[in-house]
C-alpha cells in the first residue's frame, strides 16, 4: 500500500519529464499524452483510496528516503495519507483531467500550448507532493513547485505587459508564505529538537506536551503557519493577488485560482491542527481573520465589472468562512464544504468566456433593468461609502504596499549614495575574517562571536536591497545578490560549526547557479548590447534556450529544489540557534528578497514586449 503513494507521486512526475521531448507541432501527441497521464493518475488514486477504505482507514505514514543526514539533523521524503489526503487527492486527480480534455481544444494552436502542457503537469506534481507530505520539508518541496507553477501559468502571454507584471506581484507576495513555512521547520527543529513527521505530533505525548505549552516558540509556529495558509489562499491582507492572477488562460484559472491551488492553504491548516488546536487564541484570531475575509470579500465580489474577478472574490469569501470550520473543529463540514466549493468555481470559471458572450448579446436584444438589491435598504451615505471602498478592495492592496514594499523601495534609494567598492572591501574583510576564524581561532570573545554573523547577514541584506536599484547595470545587480549569498554562508560559519558537507550542500547549487547566471547575461549582452532593469526587453522572443537556462539559474541561486542549496537553506537555518532571532529575521529577509530580486531580473530581460518592436507588440493595457 506505501508504495502505491510513490506510484500517485512518479505518474506526474514521469508525464511532466517526458512531455519535454515531444515536439512543439504535435499537439494531438502531447495532449494524449497529458490525458492519459491525468486519466491514469485519477484510476490510481481511486484505486489507493477505496483500498484504504477496505482496510480500515487507518492514516498511512511512510518516511525512508532520506536525502541528507548529518549530526542530528535528517532531510527525509515522509508521505503520509489520511482522510484529507483522500478528499483532496480525489478530486484534484478528477479536475486535472477534466482540464487536461478541456485545455487540449480551449488552447488549440496557441502559440504556448506545449509549455503549458509542461507546467500543467508540473503543477500536478506539486500539488500531488503537498497532499502526500509527511512533513514540513516534504511540503515544502511541493510548495516551491506551485509557487513556480503559478508564476509561469500567470506570465503565459508573456509578450503582454500585464500578465508579466501581475506574475512578479504575486510571486513576489509567495515569497512571504515561503520563508514563513522555513521559518515554521526552524522554529519546530528548535522546539522539538528533531524533525518531526506529521503522524508523531499526534501519536508522541512528549511532543504534544512542547507544542501546546503556551511557549513564544509554539505561538510563533502557529503564526506563520497562519501567515502561509494567509497568503496561499488570498486571506486578508493578501487577498488581492487572486483576481490579478486571473491573467493566465481560463483552464489555468479554473485549475489554481478557482479550485485547487487556492485551497491548498486550507489543506495546510487541516494538516497543522495539532500544532494550533489547543491554543484558544490563536484558533479565536485564525476564526477573525475567516470572517474577516469573508466580509470583505463579499461586498468586493458584488461590485466586480470582471467575469474572473467577480469569481475569484467568491472562491475567496468561501475559503474565509472554511477556515472559520478548520478553526471551529468542523473539520469533515470543512472537507465538503471545500469539495462543493472546487467543482462549483471550476464549472463557473470553465463557462465565463460562454457566459461573457451571451450578457453582451442578451444586453443589445433582451435588456433587464436590475432589480434592487439589499444595499438599496440601506442609507444612501453608507451605501455610497460601502461602494466607494468595495470597489477599491478596501485599500488593501495599496496599504500592504505601503507597509512592506514601499519601506523596501525606500531604504533602496537610499542604498545608490554608497559606493560599490564598499561593498567589495567589506566582503573580502568578513571573508578574511572567517577564514582567520576557522583556521586559528581569533575570535574568544562570545560577544564578538555573536555580533559578527549579525553583522555579516545584515550587510548581505543591504546588498540584495542595492541589488534593487542597480537597474543600470544587470551584472553589478547578479554579483550583489551572489554576495548576498555568499556574506549569510559565512554569517553562519561563524555563528556555529558546520560541517564541510553540510556547507558544500548549499555551496555548490549557489556557486554553479551564480557562475551560469554571469556567463549568461554576458554571452546576451555581448549579442544586444548593454541591457538594463529598466522596463521589459521581451529576449524570450529570440533567445528561447537562453531564457529557460537562465530561469533554471535564478530559480537555483533563489533556493528552489532543483540543486542541493534547496536543502542547504534548510541546513543553515537549523545552525542558527533559536534566541538568535536577529539573525534569523535578517535571512529570511534576505531569502525573501533574493527570490524576488531574481525573477524581477529574469521577467525584465527576457518577458514582456520585446523591445526591438520588428513584430506585432501588444499594448501596454492590453
Amino acid at each position: 500500500m506505501e508504495y502505491l503513494l510513490f506510484c500517485l507521486l512518479g505518474l506526474p512526475l514521469l508525464g511532466f519529464l517526458v512531455s519535454l521531448f515531444i515536439p512543439k507541432k504535435n499537439e494531438f501527441e502531447m495532449a494524449f499524452w497529458v490525458k492519459a497521464v491525468s486519466l491514469s493518475n485519477l484510476i490510481l488514486t481511486l484505486y489507493v483510496s477505496i483500498l484504504w477504505l477496505i482496510y480500515g482507514a487507518k492514516p498511512i505514514n511512510f518516511h525512508e528516503i532520506s536525502l541528507f543526514k548529518t549530526g542530528d539533523y535528517s532531510f527525509y521524503i515522509d508521505l503520509y495519507f489520511d482522510k484529507a489526503s483522500m478528499v483532496f487527492l480525489v478530486f484534484s486527480t478528477f479536475l486535472v483531467f477534466l482540464i487536461a480534455k478541456f485545455s487540449q481544444y480551449y488552447l488549440h494552436r496557441e502559440e504556448g500550448y506545449k509549455r503549458f502542457f509542461n507546467t500543467f503537469l508540473f503543477f500536478n506534481f506539486g500539488v500531488i507532493l503537498i497532499l502526500l507530505s509527511g512533513n514540513f520539508e516534504t511540503m515544502f518541496i511541493g510548495w516551491e513547485i506551485l509557487g513556480l507553477s503559478s508564476f509561469l501559468l500567470i506570465s503565459f502571454y508573456r509578450e503582454r505587459y500585464l500578465p508579466v507584471k501581475n506574475a512578479v506581484k504575486i510571486f513576489s507576495i509567495y515569497r512571504i508564505g515561503d520563508i514563513a513555512l522555513i521559518l515554521v521547520m526552524w522554529l519546530s527543529h528548535h522546539l522539538l529538537h528533531a524533525n518531526i513527521a506529521f503522524s508523531d505530533v499526534r501519536s508522541k505525548m512528549d511532543i504534544q506536551h512542547a507544542i501546546s505549552m503556551n511557549s513564544p516558540e509554539a505561538i510563533l509556529i502557529c503564526i506563520l503557519i497562519f501567515v502561509s495558509v494567509c497568503v496561499k489562499s488570498a486571506q486578508f491582507p493578501f487577498s488581492s493577488w487572486l483576481p490579478r492572477a486571473m491573467e493566465g488562460p481560463t483552464p489555468s484559472s479554473a485549475i489554481f485560482y478557482g479550485s485547487i491551488a487556492v485551497h491548498i492553504g486550507a489543506f495546510l491548516l487541516i494538516r497543522t491542527q495539532p500544532y494550533w488546536e489547543s491554543h484558544t487564541f490563536i484558533r479565536i484570531c485564525f476564526c477573525s481573520i475567516g470572517i474577516l475575509t469573508a466580509v470583505l470579500a463579499y461586498f468586493t465580489a458584488r461590485v466586480q465589472s470582471s467575469i474572473k474577478s467577480l469569481i475569484a472574490y467568491s472562491s475567496i469569501t468561501q475559503i474565509g468562512l472554511i477556515i472559520v470550520e478548520i478553526s471551529l473543529g468542523f473539520e469533515i463540514i470543512a472537507l465538503f464544504h471545500i469539495t462543493a466549493n472546487v467543482f462549483y468555481r471550476t464549472y463557473q470559471l470553465l463557462i465565463s468566456p460562454s457566459v461573457v458572450s451571451y450578457k453582451i448579446r442578451e444586453q443589445f436584444y433582451h435588456y433587464e433593468e436590475q432589480k434592487p438589491s439589499f444595499e438599496d435598504s440601506f442609507p444612501k451615505k453608507i451605501e455610497n461609502t460601502l461602494y466607494s471602498f468595495s470597489i477599491r478592495e478596501w485599500n488593501i492592496d495599496t496599504k500592504l504596499q505601503t507597509l512592506i514594499w514601499k519601506p523596501i523601495l525606500y531604504f533602496s534609494n537610499l542604498m545608490k549614495k554608497i559606493p560599490d567598492w564598499f561593498f567589495i572591501i567589506l566582503t573580502v574583510f568578513f571573508l578574511l575574517i572567517t577564514f582567520l576564524q576557522i583556521s586559528f581561532g581569533l575570535i574568544e570573545l562570545e560577544m564578538l562571536k555573536q555580533l559578527f554573523p549579525q553583522f555579516m547577514s545584515a550587510l548581505g541584506l543591504i546588498m540584495v536591497i542595492n541589488s534593487f536599484v542597480k537597474s543600470n547595470s544587470i551584472k553589478k545587480s547578479w554579483l550583489l545578490i551572489c554576495s548576498n549569498q555568499t556574506l549569510l554562508v559565512l554569517a553562519v560559519v561563524l555563528n556555529q560549526k558546520i560541517s564541510f558537507s553540510e556547507l558544500m550542500m548549499y555551496v555548490s547549487g549557489v556557486l554553479f547557479a551564480g557562475i551560469l547566471g554571469m556567463v549568461i547575461i554576458t554571452k546576451l549582452q555581448a549579442k544586444e548590447g548593454r541591457i538594463t532593469l529598466d522596463g521589459n526587453h521581451g529576449h524570450i522572443y529570440e533567445y528561447k534556450k537562453l531564457g529557460f537556462v537562465f530561469l533554471i539559474a535564478c530559480l537555483a541561486l533563489a533556493g528552489f529544489p532543483i540543486t542541493p542549496s534547496f536543502i542547504g537553506e534548510d541546513i543553515l537555518f537549523s545552525h542558527i540557534e533559536e534566541h538568535q532571532y536577529l539573525l534569523t529575521i535578517f535571512m529570511a529577509l534576505s531569502f525573501v528578497l533574493d527570490g524576488v530580486s531574481l525573477i524581477r531580473m529574469y521577467a525584465s530581460i527576457f518577458l514582456g514586449p520585446h523591445i526591438k518592436k520588428y513584430h506585432s507588440v501588444a499594448k501596454r493595457s492590453a
